[in-house]
């Protein structure tokens, strides 16, 4: 069975292209558009890339979603070709966060629902542990009052 083996090693078809493909992903972007026109050309440019599955676009809150296998960098250099200065959604849904009021997470400018992304909007662990020391979830809890 040597020689068997030997031969069919010889004749197998591999493929040596290994491809590394992009991950299925959400890019949101904040692009300021404001009128139809604007949004037509960042539409077209986002979606007629290769990988790019769906484009959602809502000019009123100034927000572009684009699914699909790309990366984030290509996505904002290619709505920066239309004339336009995006940067990455930097909001998170107000029910998200802890604290929406801390200091840098109220927005006048976001959208409503949304509040901006920021550290000091999440409690610290320490925090966080105490506030679950005495919580009626705590199963541990009525050994220590």
């Amino acid at each position: 069975m040597g020689i068997i083996d030997h031969i069919s090693d010889l004749f197998t078809v591999s493929s040596t292209r290994k491809s590394k493909r992009k991950p299925m992903q959400t890019v949101d972007v904040k692009v300021k558009m404001d009128c139809e026109g604007c949004e037509r050309r960042v539409r077209n440019a986002v979606s007629s890339m290769k990988g790019a599955r769906s484009v959602e676009v809502d000019r009123k809150q100034s927000h572009v979603a684009v699914t699909g296998y790309l990366d984030a960098k290509k996505v904002l250099k290619r709505i920066r070709r239309t004339g336009k200065k995006p940067e990455l959604w930097p909001y998170v849904e107000y029910n998200l966060t802890y604290y929406p009021y801390a200091p840098g997470a109220y927005d006048k400018k976001a959208p409503s629902g949304y509040v901006r992304d920021v550290y000091q909007a999440y409690p610290s662990t320490t925090e966080e542990k105490y506030a679950t020391f005495f919580s009626d979830d705590n199963v541990n809890a009525c050994s220590i009052m």
